[in-house]
C-alpha cells in the first residue's frame, strides 16, 4: 500500500521481540474482537473499552500495547493480510503471466474485502488516516503488501532477488491497490472499475520485464 521494502513471507521484524504463547494469544483475542466489532458496525464501532470487554483483557493493558482505534485497526489490517499470505501460500496463483498473478492476488483480497465491507472500510480508514505515531503499524502493512506482490511474482527473497527494475512498477501498483479502495469504499468507484485500475497497473510488472529482458 505504501512504498516500503518487502520481507521474508510471514517473517517476524527482527527489531521485534518474539512474542510468548500467552502474548499471542491475548493479542489474537484482541484482534479477534476488534475485527468483530468491526464487521458489525464499521469503523465508529470500534471503542477501546468495547475491544477490552469483548478480548477479556484490562483496558490499560490494551491502551499499553495500542495507544488508540487507529492502532488498533492497523493492526487488524495487516493480521487480515497475514491471513491471506498463508492462503496464497497455500494455493499460489497459477496464471503464466506476472501481470497477471499479481493482479489475481489483489483481486482476490479484494472480494475478500467485498464480503465484508464494514471491516474493510474500518481498516482502510485507519490506515488512511494514522499519523507517525502509528508508523511501526503502517510499515508493518506496507512491508506484507509488498511481500504479498513479490510472492505472486515468484520471488520470495525481496528487492535484491526480485529486481530492482521491478520495485517502481510494485510501488505503484500498491498506490493504485490503495487509491482504488479508497474510491470503492467511498462509493466514487465500482467493483468493475477496481478490477480494471488493478489489472492496467499490474501489466507495468510485464513491461518491465520485458524491458529487463532486453537489456
Amino acid at each position: 500500500m505504501a512504498e516500503r521494502p518487502a520481507a521474508r513471507p510471514l517473517a517476524h521484524s527482527p527489531a521485534t521481540p518474539r512474542r510468548t504463547e500467552r502474548q499471542e494469544a491475548r493479542r489474537r483475542r484482541i484482534l479477534d474482537a476488534t475485527a468483530a466489532l468491526a464487521r458489525r458496525g464499521g469503523f465508529e464501532a470500534v471503542q477501546m473499552r468495547e475491544v477490552a470487554e469483548a478480548s477479556g483483557v484490562a483496558l490499560g493493558t490494551l491502551y499499553r500495547h495500542f495507544p488508540s482505534k487507529i492502532h488498533l485497526l492497523v493492526a487488524t489490517m495487516h493480521d487480515q493480510l497475514e491471513r491471506l499470505h498463508r492462503t496464497l501460500h497455500r494455493h499460489p496463483p497459477r496464471e503464466p503471466e506476472p501481470s497477471a498473478r499479481v493482479a489475481g492476488t489483489l483481486l482476490r483480497a479484494f472480494r475478500a474485502l467485498q464480503r465484508e465491507p464494514r471491516l474493510a472500510e474500518a481498516m482502510v480508514r485507519a490506515f488512511t488516516f494514522a499519523d507517525r505515531s502509528a508508523g511501526a503499524e503502517v510499515d508493518a502493512v506496507s512491508r506484507l503488501t509488498t511481500a504479498i506482490i513479490l510472492d505472486a511474482l515468484g520471488t520470495r527473497g525481496g528487492p535484491e532477488e526480485s529486481g530492482a527494475e521491478r520495485l517502481p512498477a510494485v510501488r505503484v501498483i500498491e498506490h493504485t491497490w490503495h487509491s482504488a479502495l479508497i474510491g470503492w469504499l467511498s462509493g466514487r468507484a465500482s467493483g468493475e472499475q477496481v478490477r480494471s485500475d488493478i489489472e492496467t497497473a499490474c501489466r507495468l510488472i510485464d513491461i518491465t520485464v520485458r524491458g529487463g529482458a532486453r537489456r
